[in-house]
């Protein structure tokens, strides 16, 4: 169980969060949402902490995360693997390297370095591709693949990571629709087969409505709504987005398959 308690982050005068309390369930796929400049990236990056935290606390299981220095805290954000809009991946490096360095909390530095990564590592990261159906380009650049295909790379490296919490940041904001019906597709399954809790910044509501369970809604570092997707009225959407929510909360979510497909059934990109 995640449980943020009275978070506030602040930059100078500037509360990004502010005294944000909720907790999460092993196994949630939970949306945060919300405006640009809302906070919903310093919260994800406050939870890994990546972020400095001003006060209040996080704790998952019985780990006191805000606690956390050193050694410990290179453990936490291994558990807590972090997914980036801009994949943040090393492109003079091969697919399978980038994914390699998921492996990193648990590898010597001079193995990784020399990159003299164990047969072991090697062999989860080949899995992790394969389960993204992009096995075939583990000795390709990564600055070589398309936005949608890099994705699927920095989503192997936290699987690798064996983490109990996803944290993606806006992971399809830079992809059109077709990519981005991959990657969310991706997320869902790890989410549904591995039990990972995924915790996921969106912009659009109607990608939130139909991939996550349960919504955090943001507005100037607070916490404006909490709950089920079907429980987000649009006078809700519109404090969130203001005119922004009006197109959206018009439509029905997008209809998912009745079943989620198995690991490895993803569309080549």
């Amino acid at each position: 169980m995640l449980v943020v308690e009275g978070l506030t982050c602040r930059f100078g005068a500037k509360a990004a969060i502010d005294n944000a309390s909720f907790s999460v369930a092993p196994g949630s796929f939970v949306g945060v949402i919300g405006r640009s400049g809302a906070g919903k990236s310093t919260l994800l990056r406050s939870i890994n902490r990546l972020s400095p935290v001003t006060a209040g606390r996080i704790k998952f299981n019985d780990v006191e995360v805000t606690a956390l220095h050193g050694r410990e805290l290179r453990r936490w954000r291994a558990r807590s693997a972090m997914i980036f809009q801009q994949f943040n991946l090393v492109g003079r490096l091969d697919v399978l390297t980038n994914v390699l360095m998921g492996r990193l909390a648990e590898v010597p530095s001079w193995r990784s370095l020399a990159q003299l990564w164990p047969a072991q590592d090697i062999a989860v990261a080949m899995s992790a591709l394969e389960q993204f159906d992009i096995a075939a380009l583990a000795a390709q650049r990564a600055d070589q693949l398309s936005g949608g295909q890099q994705q699927r790379v920095a989503i192997a490296r936290a699987l690798v990571q064996e983490p109990d919490i996803i944290l993606a940041d806006e992971p399809i904001a830079s992809l059109d629709p077709r990519n981005t019906k991959i990657v969310m597709d991706a997320l869902l399954r790890i989410n549904k087969h591995f039990g990972i809790t995924v915790i996921c910044n969106l912009h659009s509501l109607d990608l939130a409505r139909s991939y996550c369970d349960r919504l955090i809604g943001m507005a100037t570092g607070r916490i404006v709504f909490d709950g089920a997707p079907a429980a987000l009225t649009a006078q809700v959407a519109r404090e969130l987005y203001d005119l922004e929510a009006n197109d959206v909360m018009d439509g029905a979510p997008m209809p998912l398959p009745a079943t989620v497909p198995a690991l490895g059934e993803v569309a080549a990109a």
